[in-house]
């Protein structure tokens, strides 16, 4: 479905790589889940996919085809991308920002308005929520808009920029179960940029570690918290363990 020839990635010319000669595959279908430090280019790999980045060197391919071959608009209309800050535009309503995409590719009135029906319904929103204004909703709310918006074209690959990062706990973990059903239920091929291990490991079929612009781990949540002989990786995936053991201590105490 994806492949990386070779992928990388400077910003300064080639002095430094967010990037470097990254190859790799993710077939159709898979839920992906890209972590590591802040800086190691989980983001800078994720834009070359719909071209808000094109590689310094080196091919990415959709289905075969070069997406350097297609004009970045085009692509990008074909592509969900969901945002950290969502970017949904104020002085629209949710309707509206759900329906900029089909309405850009052409689609009719009345295909929208179903489409936008339908959407809500799929990210679990109210259907009275169409003619609200972005600020009349909570984080949580506006960013199942971003989701339903990313989606709006029935595009076949949907990708996740630190979805849930501004989200309190709770919200964030119902909105993760969420993208995870709407991902099956659709069929889509998802990759998501987290910091939290645990977010990836709970949603994730396969989990990519990256450290300095190359991969250092790739492989199910199941295989890489069985043991890593790298220390960074392991000490990466031991992190959701550690601190259950905390919270059993703390557990414990109040139990003595």
């Amino acid at each position: 479905m994806i492949a990386f020839d070779n992928v990388s990635v400077s910003y300064d010319g080639g002095a430094h790589f967010a990037v470097f000669d990254l190859s790799l595959e993710i077939a159709g279908g898979q839920f992906v889940a890209l972590v590591g430090a802040s800086g190691c280019g989980k983001t800078s790999m994720l834009k070359t996919i719909n071209r808000l980045r094109d590689p310094t060197s080196g091919e990415v391919r959709i289905e075969g085809d070069a997406v350097a071959k297609v004009e970045p608009e085009i692509l990008r209309r074909c592509i969900g991308y969901v945002f950290q800050g969502i970017g949904l535009f104020p002085h629209l309503t949710i309707a509206e920002n759900i329906a900029i995409t089909p309405k850009l590719l052409g689609w009719t009135d009345l295909d929208r308005r179903a489409r936008v029906e339908e959407l809500l319904d799929l990210v679990e929103l109210p259907q009275d929520f169409a003619t609200r204004l972005p600020s009349q909703l909570s984080g949580g709310q506006q960013q199942r808009v971003g989701v339903a918006r990313a989606l709006a074209a029935r595009p076949r690959i949907l990708l996740m920029d630190e979805p849930f990062g501004a989200l309190d706990p709770l919200t964030r973990e119902s909105l993760g179960a969420s993208c995870r059903k709407l991902h099956e239920t659709l069929g889509l091929t998802t990759i998501m940029v987290t910091h939290d291990v645990q977010e990836a490991i709970l949603l994730a079929d396969r989990i990519i570690v990256m450290q300095a612009g190359r991969i250092i781990a790739d492989g199910s949540p199941q295989a890489l918290l069985s043991g890593q002989q790298d220390k960074p990786v392991a000490e990466l995936m031991g992190l959701p363990r550690r601190q259950a053991e905390r919270v059993q201590a703390l557990l414990d105490g109040r139990k003595s």
